[in-house]
């Protein structure tokens, strides 16, 4: 019987979704971390790090989809450390398959799972095989659109609490490119003037000056603005008290260059002033329209 008191995390994923960044960020905020240790093992592994000098208290194992042996005997496991008293959280990173073909092909790597074949039907096997720690998961997370920093702070606030106010993603987007993949709240602006019909203006985007004045400088536009700013001071201290770790907000017109852009920019403004981190990503600003 290990003492209460010690906190386990499992760090499970599709391969590609960035489970080395996870256990570094754990690293980095004192957990021993251990990759791929058998299932059978694991009860013996902590027992170890309880009685060691000085004791550890702090464990983060992640979880490989090759180790079968590892997966059947996953959630005895978590049941057996939970009787014991410790704290046990279990952390799935999922990803969009196009987001990880594109992670396979800039690295040239093969997928674990299909070495001989396509990564895309190893993604799906991968699928298949994890679906049942990603049900068992207290917390998933969509890292399709998250770069190494913004992983990195999810994990860490997630998992030890540190810094519980949620962190804001904004995403500028044209709606003729699709909907983000990750996008928690979506608002359409293409009822604001449109830049795109003033010649001087449309080879430029939000960023401008002239175009975010042209954009915003106008009552429907400040009105907006106001409601927008109103309705996320009112949800994000309730997503804050749930522990929710990011919120992604889309902002779309019809080509994301002009005014998606200039309210996102100035969106990003007023949450910087009631002291909340906000990332901005203008995913459409380099197509054409």
């Amino acid at each position: 019987m290990t003492e209460a008191g010690t906190h386990v995390v499992f760090v499970a994923g599709l391969s590609g979704s960035g489970k080395t960044t996870a256990m570094a960020a754990l690293e980095d905020r004192g957990f021993y971390c251990v990759d791929n240790l058998p299932a059978q093992l694991t009860g013996q592994f902590v027992e170890l790090c309880a009685t060691s000098t000085p004791r550890i208290e702090k464990i983060a194992l992640a979880i490989d989809a090759r180790e079968s042996s590892f997966l059947s005997g996953f959630p005895a496991v978590v049941e057996r450390l939970r009787d014991d008293g410790m704290r046990v959280q279990v952390v799935f990173l999922d990803c969009a398959t196009d987001a990880l073909v594109n992670r396979y092909r800039e690295t040239r790597r093969v997928h674990p799972l299909s070495p001989t074949g396509s990564v895309e039907s190893g993604i799906t096997r991968e699928r298949e095989v994890l679906a049942e720690i990603a049900q068992l998961a207290d917390l998933q997370i969509d890292t399709s659109d998250l770069n190494v920093h913004e992983l990195r702070d999810v994990v860490a606030r997630a998992v030890t609490g540190t810094g519980r106010s949620t962190l804001v993603n904004l995403v500028s987007f044209g709606f003729r490119h699709g909907l983000p993949r990750a996008a928690d709240l979506v608002f359409d602006v293409r009822f604001l003037p449109n830049p795109h019909f003033e010649a001087v203006l449309r080879p430029r985007n939000g960023q401008d000056p002239e175009v975010a004045a042209f954009v915003l400088e106008n009552d429907r536009a400040q009105e907006l603005l106001g409601h927008l700013d109103r309705l996320l001071s009112y949800l994000l201290p309730l997503y804050d008290e749930e522990g929710k770790a990011y919120l992604t907000v889309a902002v779309g017109c019809t080509g994301g260059q002009h005014r998606s852009v200039a309210v996102l920019e100035a969106l990003a403004d007023k949450l910087r002033v009631h002291g909340r981190s906000a990332s901005v990503l203008h995913r459409d600003t380099e197509k054409s329209g």
